[in-house]
């Protein structure tokens, strides 16, 4: 119909126009996704970091580099779940990593996994751990306090030592040693208040002891004795400072203890090995034989008993003490070099030459995990980074 007088003609119909598709994103690549994650790492964004390693570890799950840094990305936010099972697939793969351990040891640790977490750490310092100072220490304190909560009290103190040796008398160590020494089977955080000062006054002493300050040593621990003269430990961990200088004082210490703890089998052991020392075998016997009724599983009872029936002239007592010792304590090398000369004296060659062997092998790699590879050869292995 034509339009009216003056009216502009509609429009004709028009097809509404369709907007053209945008072009389809091409899928990340591991390459790409990659390169973005260190990116966010070196830029400090670790949230956006961890999104894309994982990402990149989607297409690429064997990537080393990539599982390594997630982990320590997760370990840094405190996403220690994450961060343990990153660490748990890198060891899958490789475990030779010292450092790699200890993370795992220390994400176990958080997530209160403790047995896991002393395994852990131990395999770390069999592998030995030097690229950070800072980590390396992280996994000294720790595997001390774990051995110390799982009682065992020597070991730890023997991981402990080390920090004496540097210097390191930082409340958190100081209180480690304490527990340590007073052979009570806790961590640090589940201490009551009420027995801290206890505590702090023994691992200062025992901290003493460690550095060499041997004046001081004797000085806190009278301090200590004065003050806690009934509460168990305290006079035989004076006694073990006193028995290689003082060793009448130590034994008199030793005594002491069997009056506060009559059932403290370590203060039977030293009092017999103090009685050794001096060629007093006879003396040293009744002692070595208490300590091996009252603890049979104890191989340092067997051990004293077996010297003392060696200088006795009693050789087939002595042997059988000593296989019971080494069979207790396989990996000790004190224990198979006593053997050895037990052997000796049984005019058996063959088995005293095998203990021989044994005491030199397992006594080097002592030392190699004390103190890194280098200290009997070889070459350190480089960590992951």
């Amino acid at each position: 119909m034509a339009a009216a007088w003056g009216e502009q003609p509609a429009p004709p119909a028009t097809r509404p126009v369709r907007p053209r598709p945008a072009a389809a994103r091409p899928p990340a690549t591991f390459e790409s996704l990659s390169k973005q994650a260190d990116a966010a790492r070196d830029a400090k964004d670790l949230e956006k970091a961890a999104g894309l390693y994982k990402q990149a570890l989607a297409l690429k799950p064997d990537w080393l580099e990539g599982l390594w840094s997630l982990g320590t990305a997760c370990y840094d936010l405190d996403r220690h779940e994450e961060a343990n099972d990153a660490f748990r697939r890198l060891l899958a793969k490789d475990p030779s990593s010292g450092i790699t351990w200890v993370f795992k040891g220390l994400t176990s640790f958080r997530l209160k996994h403790y047995d896991d977490a002393l395994s852990e750490l131990l395999q770390a310092r069999q592998r030995g751990v030097t690229a950070n100072r800072d980590i390396a220490e992280a996994a000294r304190y720790h595997t001390a306090i774990l051995l110390t909560r799982n009682e065992q009290y020597e070991q730890a103190l023997a991981v402990l030592s080390d920090f004496g040796l540097e210097g390191n008398d930082s409340p958190r160590i100081i209180e480690a040693m304490g527990l340590a020494t007073l052979r009570m089977p806790m961590l640090p955080d589940d201490l009551p208040g009420a027995r801290r000062e206890l505590v702090m006054l023994a691992g200062r002493a025992q901290y003493f002891m460690a550095a060499r300050l041997l004046a001081a040593s004797q000085n806190a621990f009278e301090t200590l004795v004065a003050r806690y003269p009934e509460t168990p430990n305290v006079h035989y961990a004076y006694g073990v400072l006193l028995v290689g200088e003082q060793p009448d004082k130590a034994v008199e210490r030793f005594e002491q203890e069997l009056r506060v703890s009559p059932t403290n089998v370590l203060a039977k052991i030293q009092i017999a090995f103090a009685h050794i020392k001096r060629s007093e075998f006879a003396e040293a016997k009744p002692w070595a034989e208490q300590a091996v009724q009252q603890a049979p599983t104890e191989f340092i009872a067997h051990n004293a008993l077996g010297q003392a029936l060696l200088g006795l002239g009693d050789v087939e007592g002595a042997v059988r003490a000593l296989e019971a010792a080494v069979k207790l304590a396989p990996d000790s090398p004190a224990m198979h070099f006593a053997l050895a000369r037990a052997y000796r004296a049984a005019n058996r060659s063959a088995d005293a030459d095998r203990e021989q062997a044994e005491f030199t092998r397992l006594d080097r790699l002592v030392r190699q995990q004390r103190t890194g590879v280098n200290s009997v050869g070889g070459v350190a292995p480089s960590p992951p980074r």
